[in-house]
């Protein structure tokens, strides 16, 4: 068993597809699905159903899922270590951010971070809240940026930034209250989405059961919840910075329904290894702040 082959694993094992996973690990589609062949070879464990042309883990491969990531994340770690002896004059930063971060906030950092430390590679995945904190636990990312809270012991949270949250809808309307959030058609985020636990918060905190809306659409990106609220199939609480191009350009609405900025976080596991280059960059963070 090789750590090439265990990468290929969680990369087809995530997307629960042979192709996409290759192109994305950068690999023919043949050298994937010989990497899984041959693990499934060498244990005599199927780690797939093949269903049709889709594939789908196995009980044995969602158990194996979860053992293949921390060994890949120890082994990152490792290489981070070594690295990071060399000072900044090289090496690699992981990261990890949920999608509004992602998307929005954290680019125009990273471009001023590579001007600082060209020679630092940056690596940085995309995922919602709950799976950024699995990856900063499991060693995968050294930091992670998101805009929900995390409830973890294990990991280090500090607030980084702000976020200002607005209801928009495609026509604007007079007034918000109970009444039409209830009678309103919603489009969310997905659960474990920081954009719909933070609203969600906010539903709570004023009496309203995010149970009692009536949700129409929960779509994975943001940008597909701008979307469809600009072809008027609902309304939407999403961040500033995913829907100003679309406010300026008069597609969307802000509703009169104020929210309250929400926190954006950083996690970073208490007790893994600290580079130069992630306090590099939480530096520069912290200097842009300022």
């Amino acid at each position: 068993m090789t750590l090439e082959q265990l990468r290929i694993f969680v990369g087809v094992a995530e997307r629960e597809h042979m192709t996409r996973a290759a192109e994305a690990l950068n690999v023919t589609q043949s050298a994937a699905s010989g990497a899984i062949a041959a693990l499934e070879g060498r244990y005599g464990v199927p780690l797939f159903h093949r269903v049709g042309r889709g594939i789908q883990l196995t009980e044995a491969g969602r158990g194996f899922l979860d053992e293949a990531r921390s060994v890949l994340g120890r082994a990152a770690h490792a290489e981070t270590m070594l690295a990071d002896y060399a000072g900044l004059a090289r090496g690699t930063l992981r990261l990890v951010a949920s999608q509004t971060i992602a998307s929005y906030w954290l680019p125009p950092i990273l471009a001023a971070f590579h001007e600082r430390h060209p020679q630092i590679a940056v690596e940085l995945a995309i995922d919602n809240t709950e799976g950024a904190a699995a990856q900063v636990l499991d060693g995968a990312a050294e930091l992670g940026f998101v805009e929900g809270v995390i409830d973890e012991p294990a990991l280090a949270d500090w607030i980084v930034g702000q976020d200002p949250m607005v209801l928009v809808s495609r026509a604007d309307v007079a007034q918000v209250d109970e009444a039409w959030l209830r009678a309103a058609r919603w489009i969310v985020r997905e659960q474990g989405s920081g954009t719909r636990s933070s609203f969600e918060e906010v539903l709570r905190g004023r009496g309203v059961d995010p149970a009692s809306l009536d949700v129409t659409m929960t779509l994975p990106s943001n940008e597909a919840v701008r979307t469809a609220v600009e072809a008027g199939a609902g309304v939407a609480a999403l961040s500033r910075l995913v829907v100003a191009p679309a406010l300026a350009a008069g597609t969307l609405a802000e509703l009169p329904f104020v929210l309250p900025d929400r926190p954006f976080h950083a996690l970073r596991h208490k007790e893994r290894y600290r580079t130069r280059a992630a306090d590099a960059l939480t530096d520069l963070i912290k200097e842009q702040a300022r």
